[in-house]
């Protein structure tokens, strides 16, 4: 007899431990995959089939006309192709089917929101706002180098231990989403405001409104129960900073020198791969949002400079 294959709902199990366990995805993500898969599990029942080597690609199409009268926004649709696109990725290295219906069926276009990026010259700006003179200064001065030299998430910077800026390393170990550790660069200004930073912790005795100094096991430390910054406390401050280097605070969030960090390796030339290992990002697609802020600089650039950019007045 052949081999029988395996329910799809068994194989979407199957899918679901793997990433679970290979890929270490957080349960949160876990459950937005096993809702994705579970709908299309329950549609391809409906049309009598029942497992994934029985997927055909009409069936992944009629899956998005489906999803369309339903009325799920272009966004949503998008994710469950990728998600679909996943579990056949998976299947078919699996040997479980050996074609990918998905592979011919195109994401729904959708218009991605683009990042909000601060210039070179605003990012100095901003970089030189802290009083560097004061315990409080000399903190967000780490903190801003910090976050604009690696690229980090602010619940990443928050979380780093004392230990990152003792040590004279090039490198950092963040431990970033999933649990998972990756390196990214610390320049010199970031290394040299972090030792600064330290230096005053020592020397004074408190950081600023009733915060602890040093010793403690955070590069970063706070009276509150997690013993570090929260994400509120940096945004705070970024938002105080924002003023006085003349930059209006509704362009700027959190991760405002997270995005600087990427569009700006990215118009230096650097390679979407490096920025997206950099960020931490496990899909490159999230990396790309990127690639669109260049796209409207080049088209600018395009219109502005290039002799055809604009149409020939008549003379």
């Amino acid at each position: 007899m052949g081999h029988v294959a395996a329910r799809l709902d068994e194989e979407i199990q199957q899918f679901l431990d793997h990433l679970r366990v290979e890929r270490e995805l957080t349960p949160a993500t876990l459950e937005a995959y096993g809702r994705d898969l579970t709908l299309f599990a329950r549609f391809a029942a409906d049309r009598k089939v029942k497992s994934g080597v029985e997927v055909r690609s009409i069936d992944v199409l009629d899956y998005l006309a489906f999803l369309t009268e339903r009325k799920l926004a272009p966004r949503s649709q998008a994710r469950r192709l990728i998600a679909l696109r996943q579990l056949f990725k998976f299947l078919k290295t699996e040997r479980h089917c050996p074609n990918d219906p998905t592979e011919d069926v195109d994401l729904p276009r959708y218009g991605r929101k683009l990042p909000e990026f601060l210039t070179v010259e605003e990012v100095d700006r901003l970089l030189a706002a802290p009083d560097r003179a004061t315990p409080r200064g000399a903190r967000d001065a780490a903190m801003l180098e910090t976050l604009y030299a690696t690229g980090l998430r602010v619940s990443e910077l928050i979380a780093l231990p004392a230990s990152a800026a003792r040590r004279d390393e090039r490198m950092l170990v963040v431990r970033g989403k999933g649990g998972k550790e990756r390196l990214v660069p610390l320049n010199q200004a970031a290394r040299t405001a972090m030792r600064a930073y330290l230096d005053r912790l020592a020397k004074d005795e408190e950081l600023a409104k009733g915060e602890p100094h040093a010793p403690s096991k955070w590069l970063f430390p706070s009276f509150g129960e997690s013993g570090h910054l929260t994400r509120q406390h940096v945004a705070r401050e970024l938002k105080g900073l924002v003023a006085g280097a003349g930059i209006a605070p509704e362009r700027v969030s959190p991760h405002v020198l997270r995005h600087a960090f990427a569009s700006h390796l990215l118009q230096n030339g650097a390679d979407l791969r490096v920025v997206q290992t950099l960020l931490g990002h496990a899909d490159i697609s999230t990396t790309q949002i990127y690639t669109h802020v260049l796209d409207e600089r080049l088209k600018s650039l395009v219109r502005d400079l290039h002799p055809l950019g604009e149409e020939k007045q008549p003379g």
